[in-house]
């Protein structure tokens, strides 16, 4: 009876993670991973939370469990990362994160003793790394994806840096951040006990905003000001790691500092990159071929093995090697840019700019969308029998070929949304 009750308790917790756009595909690995995250009790009472921010009094509405209980129930989960609590006008709200970016990374943010990081990160890298299936899923369904790349800044032309708008600039993320915290890099932290880690700088993985406000407060992450988070951003550059952040314009939550070994979000770019799994930014580079001297330090320095060398065909040099770009395995990251000392790399805007969703509600309902999972975003109440049964109806609907083609229209996740956005109660 016991063995029957934790499967239904934690395949519940999946399912209400997999309403989110950004889900966890069921799998025993994923029990064994929410199993060290969460008791029994906890997995059964998070799996009734809506998707939407709520209050204590909400949530002891749906648990039908009096308010003291509640509040220490949902404190004690966002003191251990499980939940983001942020404060709206005055009012305490929670929301439980997607597993990534969210409490797989928070998990792995500092180290802890109150649960096994070891065998969790043995855990997260077989089923991230080995099994693939939430990694495809979270990476390559849908046009929109969870995060988008920052270009490295010292790597624009004065006239380039004419065309980089605030928001693709990290150094503008950090300015402008409410709340700035920097914890242990989640990815390398992981290959750290597997014994697979580079060399890279371990805390610098940046949280902003209502994220940071919550993992300062419960020491997941240290609170720095904007001038400490800049050096970061420098020290990450030097290290030549790739800025990967939120897909947003507005109040962006996270920017990691990756590198090509240990990074998730680098390793679904090589293995998927026909999928377009990362966004790009909207430069590329361009190799002047006259002054390459085919050194090869771009392409080890590349994260995503966008670059190679092949022979120059000099018939006075046999030997001679070029860099040569692929281009539709390039981030536009600019790192290459900076490690050329010949200057032969130069950064060129795309002829075609790479949408960004607007904010946080705009990604979740653009990938939403796509995902055929835009009935949990309205009918949120899971508690109520009548939000189930329209949830369900308004799933089949969705799947109809016309609908889809005119919801995941350009119009539809631009223009429309961006102006509707702000009145979804969402």
């Amino acid at each position: 009876m016991a063995h029957h009750t934790l499967k239904t308790s934690y395949s519940a917790l999946t399912d209400r993670l997999n309403r989110f756009p950004q889900g966890a595909p069921s799998s025993e690995l994923l029990n064994k991973i929410l199993k060290v995250l969460f008791t029994d009790k906890e997995a059964q009472l998070v799996s009734l939370l809506p998707i939407k921010p709520f209050t204590a009094q909400k949530a002891s509405l749906i648990w039908k469990m009096n308010l003291t209980n509640t509040r220490k129930i949902l404190d004690t989960l966002a003191g251990r990362a499980l939940l983001v609590d942020i404060e709206q006008n005055g009012v305490q709200e929670y929301t439980l994160p997607p597993p990534m970016a969210g409490f797989f990374e928070f998990s792995m943010m500092r180290v802890r003793n109150d649960i096994d990081q070891k065998a969790l990160s043995e855990l997260f890298y077989q089923y991230l790394n080995v099994e693939e299936d939430f990694i495809r899923e979270l990476f390559t369904r849908g046009e929109t994806q969870l995060g988008r790349v920052f270009v490295n800044e010292p790597a624009l032309s004065f006239e380039n840096s004419l065309h980089v708008l605030d928001y693709e600039r990290a150094t503008e993320v950090i300015k402008t951040a409410s709340h700035i915290g920097v914890g242990i890099c989640y990815c390398r932290h992981k290959m750290a006990h597997l014994h697979r880690a580079c060399d890279a700088p371990m805390e610098i993985c940046m949280t902003f905003n209502s994220t940071a406000s919550s993992l300062t407060k419960h020491g997941h992450a240290r609170k720095i000001d904007s001038a400490e988070c800049l050096d970061l951003l420098q020290m990450a550059v030097d290290h030549h790691l790739v800025q990967f952040g939120e897909n947003v314009r507005n109040e962006v939550n996270f920017i990691c500092n990756c590198c090509g070994c240990c990074c998730e979000a680098m390793i679904a770019a090589r293995r998927f990159a026909i999928l377009n799994p990362v966004h790009t930014t909207n430069f590329i580079p361009v190799i002047h071929n006259d002054l390459c001297n085919g050194c090869g330090k771009c392409v080890n320095v590349c994260p995503v093995e966008a670059m190679t060398l092949v022979s120059a065909n000099d018939p006075h040099h046999p030997n001679r090697k070029k860099a040569v770009l692929i281009d539709e395995r390039c981030l536009g990251c600019g790192v290459c840019v900076r490690s050329c000392s010949m200057n032969s790399i130069l950064l060129k805007s795309r002829p075609i700019r790479v949408l960004t969703p607007l904010n946080g509600v705009h990604k979740a309902v653009v990938m939403a969308i796509e995902r055929g999972k835009l009935q949990h975003l309205i009918f949120d109440n899971r508690v109520l029998f009548s939000h189930r049964a329209l949830a369900a109806v308004l799933g089949v609907l969705l799947k109809l070929p016309l609908i889809k083609q005119a919801m995941a229209s350009d119009q539809i996740k631009s223009r429309f949304f961006e102006k509707i956005i702000g009145k979804l109660d969402i």
